[in-house]
């Protein structure tokens, strides 16, 4: 009975719309990201490439990149967040996807494991070769706080900073530190992909669906097991199955 309710539950609590993008664009999408304008942006691992669309499937930018980047949110179109493990380099791009500025972390830190951009002054950096977590305020080039945070982190996935907390996401595990990285929670999650902050809550992205930590507990917001990818924003929930792309918004 909670499979069949667990299946049946974006139908009845949600109405589906379908985005008009091509089927041949979503291919290959390993990444799905909304903005509260509407607009969709497609990460492609099989060309390194991200590419933003409206609701008509209208290409608005495109950028190729030489090495994996992680694009952290998309929240403010103005100013989207990626960073790449590999080149050590944090890049900022504006709402055409044009490079507006780029930090290199190579001189002045150990070996970034992840970023965390807090806003547009400072960014929260997990460094594994040193065990620290830091607070860098990159407009002044500038160490704000550093704590060390020796944790296993081989699996890491993504994390973020809230409140003097560190929410973790490893391959199969939710996690919560306080700054002295002593554990405050602790969750199994199957196949997570990504964290995001909605006001006081946490959401946790996975496969087929997406959880809310308030802070206490987790509860499931959105579910849909036929999805390849799914995502929110202030429109609904995106989710992208057999290569169309829909979006659910509540009844």
């Amino acid at each position: 009975m909670r499979s069949l309710l667990l299946l049946l539950f974006p139908l009845f609590l949600f109405s589906q719309k379908t985005i008009g993008l091509d089927s041949l664009q979503l291919r290959d999408a390993a990444e799905l990201l909304g903005d509260d304008y509407g607009n969709i942006y497609l990460y492609k691992k099989k060309d390194l490439s991200l590419t933003k669309y409206d609701t008509t499937g209208k290409q608005l930018g495109k950028v190729m990149m030489t090495f994996p980047y992680k694009i952290q949110s998309v929240a403010n179109p103005l100013n989207i967040v990626m960073f790449s493990e590999n080149v050590q380099e944090i890049k900022f791009l504006d709402q055409n996807l044009n490079e507006i500025q780029k930090i290199s972390l190579n001189n002045n830190f150990g070996f970034i494991k992840a970023v965390y951009s807090e806003d547009l002054q400072f960014v929260w950096l997990i460094d594994d070769s040193n065990k620290t977590l830091v607070q860098y305020n990159f407009r002044s080039n500038s160490v704000i706080n550093s704590f060390p945070f020796n944790i296993n982190l081989q699996s890491l996935l993504d994390f973020l900073v809230y409140n003097n907390k560190i929410y973790i996401l490893q391959e199969n595990t939710f996690e919560v530190y306080n700054t002295k990285a002593s554990l405050l929670y602790s969750a199994n999650i199957p196949n997570p992909r990504k964290l995001r902050r909605a006001n006081d809550d946490i959401l946790i992205f996975e496969a087929h669906s997406i959880k809310k930590f308030d802070g206490i507990s987790l509860s499931e917001i959105f579910q849909n097991q036929n999805a390849k990818i799914v995502d929110k924003n202030n429109s609904g929930f995106l989710a992208l199955i057999k290569d169309k792309l829909y979006l659910y918004k509540n009844n």
